[in-house]
Order: structure tokens, then C-alpha cells, then sequence
């Protein structure tokens, strides 16, 4: 079974990648009319997020900042490949990717997808298209900092999609490693080098993890890492 192609799921998702064109339309050709080079966007982009992070997202309120359909794809295919039952998502905007994922644990027989984001407005958004797709008894969405709402009451994971404050991702991962089991999967979008270490670190195989950078999009720093042990 796949739910990608056909019926309320891939209807929902298609408006929703319409909607999320069009909000981001302007910030798009903002960033594409920058004189700056691309490390130095990335590198004011943490600098702002050291200082004030819910300043920077607050900015970002009315923005989808989503996966393209392409990606989506591959999430669920992640999801797929590892049999995944319980999945986390740092950063899930107006739900998209949760959609993508959440679809995985259903046409595989359910599970549970726990996502996570700073916005309330978000979230709210969020939790109205999983029930649009008809997914919401498999997602919960929790409000607040990362580093506080996937402290507990995780389970053991099997995936997980960083996309949130480009600065937190480490942190996210080491609190979420004792739950992690071996073969767990682990998906950073924006996943910079230049932002908190995380690369570096999923990079070296003394962590316990083995880690590539992915085709997609090139410049958005994609990152596909497997939990080895």
C-alpha cells in the first residue's frame, strides 16, 4: 500500500505544497536577490539565532519553510525502509513532512510520529492538516523549545527529521540518543557544518554513527546518518 499517489492523503498534500508556494513566494525571491554570499546568510542566520531564537522563528510565523514534494518522498521512503513505529520530527512548521511520515507509519499498520515546534500558530496549522489527511490518531505535536518537549515520554525511535533552529540540532540528537535503537535513521534538512558541530560529530564514527550528505537540493546542507550501534 502507498498513499502518496492517490486519495485524501496526496490531495491534502498537494494544496498544502500550492500553499506553501505561495506564502513563501516573497521570502524566496528575497533570499534569491541577496547580494550576500551563501555563508554569509548561513552565518547571520546563526548569529540570530544565538541571539534571540524565538525572535528569529516569530519572524518566520507565516512562513511554511516546508520540504519540497521530492523530499517528502524520500521521508516517507525512510520511513519505509526502517519499519519505522515511532519517528521525531524538531521542527514541524505547518505539518508537511509530518504528513509524509505519518502516512508511512499508516500504510505500514501505525505507529506514532512525535513533532515538535516553537510556534503556536504552527502548530495549530499543523495539527488541522494531519486531521485534513486523515492522520491525526498517529501524530502528536508538542509545543515549546526542543530541548524541553523531547526531554521524555519518547519511546524507543526509529527516525528522526531535524529542521528546525539550525543550532540546536546537536543538542537535539544527544538528547535523543538513549532512545535511539541501532539502525535508527536520522535526516537533517539544513543540516549547515557551520552550525553547532552536528556534522562533525555524526561524521565521526567513534559517535556510534555513519553519516553522507545528500543530493537534494543542493545548498541546503541535506544530511542522511544511521545509528550504528
Amino acid at each position: 500500500m502507498e498513499s502518496l499517489s492517490t486519495g485524501l492523503v496526496a490531495d491534502v498534500l498537494h494544496r498544502l505544497h500550492q500553499e506553501a508556494e505561495i506564502a513563501d513566494a516573497p521570502l524566496m525571491q528575497t533570499f534569491a536577490s541577496e547580494s550576500r554570499s551563501r555563508e554569509e546568510i548561513i552565518s547571520q542566520a546563526i548569529a540570530a539565532e544565538n541571539r534571540d531564537l524565538n525572535e528569529v522563528y516569530q519572524r518566520f510565523a507565516g512562513n511554511f519553510l516546508s520540504v519540497s514534494p521530492r523530499f517528502g518522498r524520500f521521508l516517507y521512503m525512510c520511513a519505509r525502509a526502517c519499519k519505522a513505529k515511532r519517528i521525531v520530527e524538531f521542527g514541524s512548521s505547518m505539518g508537511i513532512s509530518a504528513i509524509y511520515m505519518a502516512a508511512a507509519l499508516r500504510d505500514m499498520g501505525g505507529g506514532r510520529l512525535i513533532g515538535t515546534d516553537l510556534e503556536p500558530g504552527k502548530i495549530e496549522r499543523a495539527r488541522a492538516n494531519v486531521a485534513a489527511a486523515g492522520l491525526a490518531d498517529l501524530v502528536e505535536f508538542r509545543l515549546g523549545d526542543a530541548r524541553e518537549t523531547l526531554a521524555s515520554d519518547l519511546g524507543e525511535i526509529d527516525m528522526v527529521m531535524l529542521d528546525g533552529a539550525f543550532t540546536l540540532y546537536l543538542p537535539v540528537l544527544k538528547l535523543l540518543e538513549p532512545t535511539l535503537r541501532p539502525g535508527a535513521l536520522i535526516v537533517g534538512e539544513n543540516a549547515f557544518e557551520e552550525a553547532s558541530g552536528y556534522i562533525d560529530y555524526v561524521r565521526d564514527p567513534r559517535n556510534g554513527y555513519l553519516s553522507l550528505s545528500l543530493p537534494f537540493d543542493p545548498g541546503r546542507g541535506n544530511e542522511l546518518t544511521i545509528k550504528t550501534r
